[in-house]
């Protein structure tokens, strides 16, 4: 069963969780718990299929799915830190938002139901890598994906740098571990969480661009489909660390990529569709012993 083949699927289909997930870690180390990147990937994925077909780049696409994922994300701000309002209550209400959102325009602009497709949409192209696509083996897991699957990747190293070792970073844990020291020292706490909310944002678009233009060339009702709360549960087992997350991120897509290939091998669909979710239980009853038994021993 595991073969190249799959092995790239999973390094494509890791994408979307991990930029969702990246993008929850940096609001979680500010102290903001983000339960919405479910309904920010969706409408990420709509924007950059619609902007795709109307201007004919795939760029463009992307880049307005960025942008729309950081108003949307600021909107959970301005109800979070704004209002000080409930960030779980907040969270679950904009995906419940993000979700009839995108049903209505889908058949308000495209007259269609259920999905949309055209040749007209643009998506993006996978990149082969000089030299390393040469590379026996690794060049075929390596080599062929799209440049927002890179991008994520270096995301991964660059975050982690800015984390542990810029001033920016530092601020943002100080934040995180103790906001009304961090306010004595002169940070600007609300600035931050903004700041966080909105890269957050634009990293949860740009994931919804790889679903509907990476992976394929169309938008589907709810195509994100339980990834954001994926993202959700990778940021919890990574500890909001992003060689943790990017980890626990490979997971949760290898176990995408087999459904898939258990589907291909006969599996009905609603079994392989399951196996994601049920690593992700599994994931979350592993956090929480952990956790118990952290607990315990800090006692």
């Amino acid at each position: 069963m595991i073969d190249i083949s799959l092995l790239n699927s999973t390094f494509r289909l890791i994408a979307p969780i991990l930029l969702a997930a990246l993008g929850g870690l940096l609001c979680d180390r500010v102290l903001i718990f983000n339960m919405a990147l479910e309904g920010n990937m969706l409408l990420g994925a709509f924007t950059a299929v619609a902007v795709s077909y109307y201007t004919g780049s795939s760029f463009a696409g992307v880049l307005v799915a960025a942008i729309i994922g950081a108003l949307f994300s600021l909107l959970l701000g301005l109800f979070v830190v704004r209002f000080k309002g409930d960030a779980i209550v907040s969270g679950i209400s904009l995906n419940l938002f993000a979700t009839g959102l995108t049903t209505f325009l889908l058949r308000r602009i495209f007259g269609v139901k259920g999905f949309f497709k055209d040749p007209a949409i643009i998506g993006l192209d996978n990149l082969e890598i000089p030299l390393i696509r040469d590379i026996p083996f690794i060049g075929g897991i390596i080599s062929g994906h799209s440049w927002v699957v890179y991008a994520s990747w270096v995301l991964v190293v660059v975050i982690s740098i800015v984390l542990f070792k810029q001033v920016i970073g530092l601020r943002m844990r100080g934040v995180g571990q103790n906001d009304k020291a961090a306010v004595t020292l002169g940070v600007n706490v609300n600035g931050i969480r903004y700041a966080a909310l909105a890269f957050s944002g634009i990293l949860c678009g740009i994931g919804g661009a790889q679903l509907s233009l990476g992976q394929v060339t169309l938008f589907s009702e709810n195509m994100s489909a339980g990834r954001g709360w994926i993202a959700v549960v990778a940021v919890m087992l990574g500890r909001a660390h992003p060689i943790g997350v990017f980890v626990a991120s490979i997971l949760f897509g290898f176990t995408d990529a087999v459904g898939f290939r258990l589907q291909g091998m006969g599996l009905p669909y609603q079994l392989t569709a399951m196996l994601p979710y049920v690593v992700t239980l599994i994931a979350m009853f592993f956090v929480q012993f952990v956790n118990k038994k952290r607990n315990l021993l800090n006692q």
